[in-house]
């Protein structure tokens, strides 16, 4: 009897699936079957039902051990569970009819075929619970591998998240059941997002597609600027195109996803014809009226098949800024074709903003800027940090994205452009501009709603959930994903974030802003425990917030350019030609001149710790040349009573290759390495980070093969002396493939910008996810 439901129900193409039968093909397997059945191309596939699941737990005798495992604490609960299941075997009348229903998809595709293998939770569609990023999925699986990915997928019903954020709803785990959705990947000639409104303003009169070569990644993680579609739902006429200089495209190539620079006709032709633009447009209509809401759709061209067969839908969900609001309250205040574009630069710091320019060359005239305009300036330094926390939006003429400008503004949530040369002499102050720093554009006038902006996808606080349940939305990665800080007042906007701890605090905020005097100026004035006090409060108020988590507080690192800018600097600073390279980290604490002024740095440390309770307050040591300097420092500040322990650890930063090549010596003096990749990039190619013209040239790389090696052995040899290496540098937040190299690696943790940690927590349990799943081959 179980064999006949099994051949009727347990494997059921996706095209026979609609939105009722959640409970046999899961959340995800309903909606693409329901796509489908209103005549959507979507990737075809089947569905591994949630018979043929239970078939396999009874063929096993895994009920009943998994409900007694469901008695055990989540984690335990969770190990115990999928240890069961992807041990046991499958039924081979089940194997076969995978094997079979596989057979089919091949054969439809002429050839043999890469499948994604999908979660299909049954409870994913339940009201009130969101089950997003809680099972997992595999891509790029063959035929050889499919069926240990349906075993992992099952699994992934019992992660830890998973098990608790269901217990949070009053949901029984033991009666909550998996499909598997099974899908042909598609061979991505072009991709890209498109919305059945205009997602800058709303306008519930347009279709907007996004579009780029290779796979969707590029357009979805910022990797490109994309060609621009806009199209009338009225007519279906192409009202406005704009055909970028697409830089790079992402592609499979021997069972990895790797990029593949542009350059020529290829990097300048549109990645999307009218035609197909137009079918997308088409299906887009078809979505939206079958939803009865503005959509927000993911898209992909397949080049193995003919148009129109070759354009598939892939992903679609309903838009929720615009569509929240009245339909009243959204007034379109131009169309796309007369929006005029003053300057573009580099996407720094993604968002839109509307609002008056004001052009500052100075930062001594700042007393003019009034809040909420927008700062169009050169460059920024940490001078003008309270000039940035009160813009709406910030444009500058230099830097790129490790420049000072890009990293603060990321951190703070403000739309950036940097690199915009002629931003300065173009704009002018009072003029009405919309800053576009998503795309990297700044147009005339004033082209979104003035109303509140739209919250960061970095905060989930609009979710209206628990901390502990909002986390369970998110994976479990045994790779600790930290975060980067300098400011502590903006600690609260990220307590939600699924991140393990700060791997990175900055103090040069707290000294520039809440200090604001130079240390050496503060003990001649007879004022040292001010600068104690301050420096202890700051970091007390991040340690607070996310006790017992560690924040792992970087001793000061400015240069001696910057340490002018301070109340009383240019009495104890040279000026010198060349401070990036210059006196700057340990080689300032163990001179004779600034020692005094680092003693306080450990006072307030020590502080935090000891006074204040916050014993998961660790240091780190930037900018570390030699041995010898490091080991003054290290006995500086023991004399100042700090000295490690289990629960107190001394990391320091590797960015300086005499690091790398002494890795051996310093495992012996601290307890773990954080790589500051863009000094180390710096350092190793010998570029000017900040050099536009190298840049522009590709010399100046993270990802260079030069700098990825240096990682490689640094996390070998420190790992070889039981220390620990994280990465706080801008390689994680940007580069994605850099992550992807670190995790293979064996890194223990990445320290990210805030806007990128629930992205990177993802990124990197696929990344072990999958070589989890190459393991088990």
């Amino acid at each position: 009897m179980v064999t006949q439901i099994l051949k009727e129900e347990g494997i059921l193409p996706l095209i026979k699936v609609r939105k009722e039968m959640i409970e046999l093909a899961g959340g995800k397997g309903a909606n693409l079957g329901e796509l489908l059945s209103q005549g959507i191309r979507v990737p075809p596939g089947f569905v591994i039902t949630s018979k043929a699941y239970s078939y396999f737990l009874d063929y096993n005798g895994l009920r009943e051990k998994i409900i007694s495992a469901l008695n055990l604490s989540p984690d335990e609960a969770s190990k115990v569970i999928k240890n069961l299941i992807l041990s046991a075997k499958l039924p081979p009348d089940l194997e076969e009819m995978i094997n079979s229903s596989y057979n089919e998809l091949a054969n439809m595709a002429g050839k043999e075929v890469l499948v994604a293998v999908r979660s299909s939770a049954t409870a994913e569609d339940i009201e009130n619970a969101s089950f997003a990023g809680q099972q997992d999925t595999y891509l790029n699986v063959n035929r050889s591998n499919i069926i240990e990915a349906v075993k992992l997928v099952w699994a992934s019903l019992y992660n830890e998240r998973a098990i608790e954020y269901r217990k949070s709803k009053g949901i029984d785990s033991s009666k909550v059941e998996m499909a598997v959705v099974v899908q042909k990947m598609v061979n991505s000639k072009s991709s890209g997002v498109m919305f059945t409104l205009n997602p800058s303003n709303g306008d519930r009169n347009l279709i907007v597609i996004e579009s780029s070569w290779g796979l969707g990644e590029a357009v979805v993680g910022g990797k490109v600027t994309p060609d621009e579609i806009v199209i009338s739902k009225s007519n279906l006429k192409i009202l406005d195109k704009r055909i970028s200089k697409k830089n790079l495209k992402i592609v499979y190539d021997k069972g990895r996803n790797i990029e593949v620079h542009l350059e020529g006709e290829e990097s300048e032709k549109p990645s999307i014809s009218d035609e197909e633009a137009l079918e997308l447009a088409k299906l887009a209509l078809k979505i939206e009226a079958h939803y009865g809401t503005p959509m927000d759709i993911e898209w992909a061209i397949d080049s193995d098949l003919k148009f129109p067969d070759n354009v598939f839908i892939v992903q679609a969900r309903p838009e929720t800024f615009w569509s929240s609001r009245k339909k009243e309250d959204v007034k379109v205040e131009e169309k796309p074709s007369e929006r005029k574009v003053l300057v573009k630069g580099l996407a720094a710091s993604p968002g839109i903003a509307s609002g008056k320019a004001r052009v500052l060359l100075d930062v001594k005239d700042a007393k003019e800027f009034q809040k909420g305009e927008i700062l169009v300036t050169k460059m920024t330094d940490p001078d003008w940090v309270p000039v940035m926390k009160a813009a709406s939006a910030i444009v500058t003429d230099e830097g790129g994205i490790t420049s000072h400008a890009a990293i603060v503004s990321r951190e703070l949530g403000i739309p950036a452009i940097v690199g915009a040369k002629e931003a300065t002499k173009v704009l002018e102050t009072g003029q009405e501009i919309t800053v576009d720093a998503t795309r990297g554009v700044v147009y005339d006038g004033k082209i979104i709603l003035e109303e509140p902006k739209q919250e960061s996808h970095t905060s989930t606080g609009s979710l209206g959930l628990s901390r502990d349940a909002m986390l369970s939305l998110f994976p479990v990665t045994g790779t600790k994903i930290y975060m980067n800080l300098g400011q502590p007042d903006v600690i609260e906007k990220y307590l939600d974030l699924p991140f393990d701890g700060i791997g990175l605090m900055r103090i040069e905020f707290i000294v520039s802003e809440w200090i604001k005097h130079h240390p050496l100026y503060l003990i001649k004035i007879g004022k040292p425990e001010e600068f104690v006090n301050k420096l202890a409060d700051g970091i007390a108020r991040v340690a607070s917030a996310i006790y017992p988590r560690p924040v792992v507080v970087r001793f000061s690192d400015f240069k001696t350019n910057e340490y002018r800018g301070l109340i009383g600097g240019e009495e104890f600073e040279p000026e010198e030609r060349n401070p990036m390279i210059g006196w700057r980290g340990v080689s300032r604490y163990v001179s004779q001149q600034y020692e005094p002024a680092f003693r306080l740095e450990v006072r307030a440390i020590r502080k935090a710790r000891e006074d204040m309770g916050l014993k998961n307050v660790w240091v780190m040591f930037p900018f570390v040349r030699t041995s010898w300097e490091l080991n003054k420092a290290i006995k500086i500040m023991e004399d100042e009573g700090l000295t490690r322990t289990p629960d107190f650890k001394v990391w320091i930063m590797a960015e300086v290759p005499s690091v790398i090549t002494m890795a051996d010596e310093f495992s012996k003096m601290v307890d773990g390495f954080s790589i500051g990749s863009n000094d180390l990039a710096q350092l190793t190619l010998g570029v000017d980070r900040d050099s536009e013209i190298l840049g522009r040239m590709g010399y100046y790389d993270e990802r260079d093969p030069a700098v990825l090696r240096s990682m490689r052995r640094l996390i070998r040899v420190a790992h070889k002396y039981g220390r620990t290496v994280s990465i706080c540098g801008q390689a994680p937040s940007v580069y994605p493939e850099v992550t992807e190299f670190l995790v293979k690696e064996g890194i223990d943790s990445v320290s990210i910008n805030p806007d990128t940690v629930i992205y990177t927590r993802r990124l990197v349990a696929s990344i072990e996810q999958k070589i989890l799943l190459r393991g088990i081959k």
